[in-house]
Formats: C-alpha cells, sequence, structure tokens
C-alpha cells in the first residue's frame, strides 16, 4: 500500500487550491488533486492524504458551495488558514482570439467573481465546470477556438494555453480563504490568541439565535463570520458555522462557549488556529 499523500486538494495542477496548498506545505508537499471536493474530505477521513487544503469563501462570492456542509458532516479538524490572492486571467488554445470566443469555462465560484467581464462581453457564455485548472486543461484538449477558460496565470504556463485577457476579476483585491484540515476532532482545551470555528445546532424556536449569540457580545468576542446551513435530516431546521476572533484570555472565550452550549441541542468545535494576516495588512 502506497503512502499517504501529504494533502489533497480539489482540482488539477494549477489550480488555486493547489497554489494555496503549496503555500501552507511547502512547495515539495505530495499533492493529490480530486475532482470533487466531496473527494477531498473523503481522502482525508480515510488517511488516504495527511491534511486536505479547502476553500470556504471568496471575498467576491461569498461562502464556497458545499465545504460547510462537508465540514460538519466528517470527521476532520481545522489547524490552519491561508489567504489566497486570486487573479483571473482568459486562457485559450493558440491561435484563439478575444473575438472568437462564445464559450468561457471555469468553476463556478470563479465565474462569479468575473461578473463585470462578462457584462461588458455579453456575447460570452459562462460554462460551470468542476476546475479552474481543469477547465484550461478541457479546453487545450478539445482545441476550439471559440472556447476559452478563466483560470490562473499558473494554469496557462503549466497547461500551454495562451493568455487572452488578464485580471479579469471584477476587483484587484480578490482573495480566497483556505482551510487546512486534519483527521480527528478538535478536542484540546481552548487557548488564548487563537481563531475559533464552531457548528451549533439550535433549539427551533422564536429568540434562540439571539439567546446564543448575545454571550459574544456581552463578552466582546467578535464573530468573524456566521453562515447557516440546513440540517438534510430535518427540513427546514439549520446548523450554524461560527468563527470567533482571537480572544486574549480563554477564560472569557470559555465563559462563551459554556453559554452557547447551554443553549444550543449541538455544539461542536471544529478547531483552533493562527488568524492568518489580513490581506491589507
Amino acid at each position: 500500500m502506497s503512502a499517504p499523500a501529504d494533502a489533497a486538494y480539489q482540482g488539477t495542477t494549477g489550480a488555486f487550491s493547489e497554489d494555496a496548498a503549496r503555500g501552507m506545505l511547502g512547495d515539495h508537499a505530495r499533492l493529490q488533486p480530486c475532482p470533487t471536493l466531496d473527494e477531498v474530505f473523503t481522502a482525508v477521513s480515510n488517511a488516504h492524504a495527511r491534511y486536505a487544503v479547502v476553500p470556504i469563501e471568496n471575498t467576491l462570492a461569498g461562502a464556497v458551495p458545499g465545504c460547510a456542509d462537508l465540514l460538519s458532516r466528517h470527521p476532520v479538524r481545522i489547524i490552519a488558514e491561508r489567504i489566497q490572492p486570486i487573479a483571473h486571467a482568459l486562457i485559450a488554445a493558440p491561435g484563439t482570439t478575444l473575438s472568437g470566443v462564445r464559450r468561457v469555462l471555469s468553476h463556478p465560484v470563479a465565474l462569479a467573481q468575473c461578473e463585470r467581464f462578462f457584462a461588458a462581453h455579453r456575447d460570452l457564455q459562462p460554462v460551470p465546470t468542476f476546475d479552474t485548472a481543469g477547465a484550461v486543461a478541457e479546453v487545450m484538449t478539445d482545441g476550439r477556438t471559440d472556447t476559452a477558460a478563466i483560470a490562473s496565470l499558473r494554469a496557462a504556463a503549466v497547461h500551454g494555453g495562451d493568455i487572452l485577457a488578464e485580471n479579469i476579476q471584477d476587483f484587484v483585491g480578490n482573495f480566497t480563504r483556505f482551510l487546512l484540515l486534519q483527521r480527528g476532532e478538535a478536542n484540546e482545551p481552548l487557548r488564548a490568541g487563537l481563531k475559533t470555528s464552531v457548528i451549533c445546532v439550535l433549539p427551533n424556536e422564536p429568540g434562540s439565535l439571539l439567546r446564543a449569540l448575545a454571550p459574544f457580545a456581552a463578552l466582546e468576542l467578535n464573530l468573524s463570520r456566521i453562515e447557516s446551513r440546513p440540517i438534510r435530516e430535518a427540513p427546514f431546521e439549520y446548523q450554524f458555522h461560527l468563527d470567533v476572533g482571537p480572544c486574549d484570555e480563554a477564560v472569557r472565550l470559555g465563559k462563551a462557549m459554556t453559554r452557547l452550549h447551554a443553549r444550543s441541542r449541538v455544539v461542536r468545535i471544529l478547531g483552533q488556529y493562527e488568524p492568518a494576516p489580513h490581506p491589507s495588512s
């Protein structure tokens, strides 16, 4: 049996997730590309990879579809995060001109980050695919001059594509937050100075969300992210994913978590980890 990969990521060679994985683990890390996020989580859950690198949110497109749900369904914990700059290019097979392109392939989140480009080029049809770099590989394999892909400049270099346009994302300041995951539950005592990610399921009754979150405000703890996700087994009931900003006192954080436990049906700590530097810093 072969040794597990250092990390699994969603996409193919040249994907932004691969860039994030190398940024977290180094250029010599042995990486396992997977077609879907589900397969990435399965790889780390089944110990086929030591870690997983997954995108959780983007500054333009918002939450990455499916990631929060997979976090709640798999026995994994968050051990680090990375803020990855994202710059998109329009890439095509050699000999293609922008005026001749009619279809543009890319990951749905990448397409959502380039709405202004599509608004300015209304003859271009966005076509969702499973991956940015994979879209470039598909365009190169097909060789069609009416089709292009949106991906990174590195993806163009890796797969031999021509660059028709650069920096086509809606804003130059475009960033994706990636998480580094490891198999296992987060059972360590709460520590000060770290970001804390939590899932909670609240009673389905009036005021339950307010009562659950009020202690964080009372204790001056910053909830930097709140995402609600439907519970598949309970129609029209929801779980909440919370990111709590670093606290300089573990006791104060513990008080907030104790009150959250008392007001929730389920609480699961996903992990504590060093907050990534803010892009503007």
